[in-house]
């Protein structure tokens, strides 16, 4: 039974305000030794240095509204329902890291002018490397499965040499070795099909364990089902094994496909025009590189959280199998 199945435990209204009255007795306490004088927030958000010389008489009030301010958010977030707390927790966090990145001074006008060249170039070059690179590291993690699951000692011997290399040497190295080892034997390869080589090698590497412990998770019942039905071990596979495996495997390959999509900047250090390489040049033109640096992190997340979706939404349809 899932833990959402059981009822919630009702609290009084006397009780949440005795703990919203600690948390509030705390972050006083916190405050008013800290030095909270009221200034803090505007200094912050001017990239000023905080003035803690003011006299302790200074702290009382606005310490106070803190506390206040912390004790009143508790009770609004525990008379909210489950979804509208997880919504107003994104909100407040969301709000802090915004307000975290603009005490950095940043110049938000430059910014606006970089955005457009940002996305055009280095979102598109990203995503085309990303996924280039996920849908040859499913083929492959595919592949490896199966014949790390054969009863074939050569197969069995070249996929787990694969998985071991490729799992035990850095992505970075892998990068190298392709883009500027593959050229001493004669053999050279421009800097995107080189990241994408060594993203999917790397990831299906990874996803391979995945897929194996997947299938191997379905009872070996349904390959003796699917015999006495007159299927051949290729048709019970393709129609019966893989749609209950893939409830298993989309999870962490989903995961895997976030990785992928960040770590495909470490393509840039072969002269991709991803999104990192453009960030970089872009902010190194005016000695800017932090906004830039920092409007690529929030892209980054953007796409993370897309792609959460999209991982959500498989998820829920090869749980359709389980409904009753």
């Amino acid at each position: 039974m899932k833990l959402s199945a059981y009822p919630p435990v009702q609290r009084s209204v006397a009780f949440k305000l005795g703990i919203a009255a600690i948390l509030g007795a705390l972050t006083f306490i916190a405050a008013y030794l800290a030095g909270f004088n009221g200034e803090i927030i505007s200094k912050i958000l001017t990239s000023g240095a905080v003035d803690k010389t003011a006299p302790a008489s200074g702290f009382f009030v606005p310490s106070l509204v803190l506390a206040l301010f912390v004790g009143g958010n508790y009770m609004l977030l525990v008379s909210c329902s489950d979804k509208n707390q997880t919504r107003l927790v994104w909100l407040e966090l969301l709000v802090l890291f915004l307000a975290f990145f603009y005490s950095f001074d940043l110049k938000l006008s430059f910014i606006a002018a970089k955005l457009p060249f940002l996305l055009t170039q280095g979102v598109v070059t990203t995503l085309y490397v990303a996924l280039a690179a996920i849908c040859i590291a499913f083929v492959l993690a595919l592949l490896g499965a199966v014949a790390k699951l054969s009863e074939n000692g050569i197969a069995v011997g070249v996929a787990s040499f694969y998985t071991s290399f490729f799992r035990g040497v850095p992505l970075l190295a892998q990068l190298f070795l392709i883009y500027l080892g593959l050229p001493q034997i004669g053999f050279v390869v421009d800097p995107v099909p080189a990241g994408i080589a060594a993203l999917c090698l790397c990831y299906g590497a990874y996803m391979t364990e995945i897929f194996r412990a997947g299938i191997q998770s379905i009872n070996a019942g349904q390959w003796e089902a699917s015999a006495a039905l007159g299927l051949t071990k290729a048709l019970a596979f393709r129609k019966v094994i893989m749609p209950q495996a893939m409830r298993l495997i989309i999870p962490p390959t989903g995961n895997s496909f976030i990785a992928m999509l960040k770590d495909s900047s470490l393509v840039s250090v072969v002269g991709v025009w991803d999104l990192m390489y453009v960030a970089r040049a872009q902010g190194r033109s005016e000695f800017r590189v932090l906004e830039m640096l920092i409007t690529a992190a929030l892209i980054y997340w953007i796409l993370s959280i897309i792609l959460e979706l999209l991982q959500a939404r498989l998820e829920r349809y090869f749980d359709q199998s389980k409904a009753r």
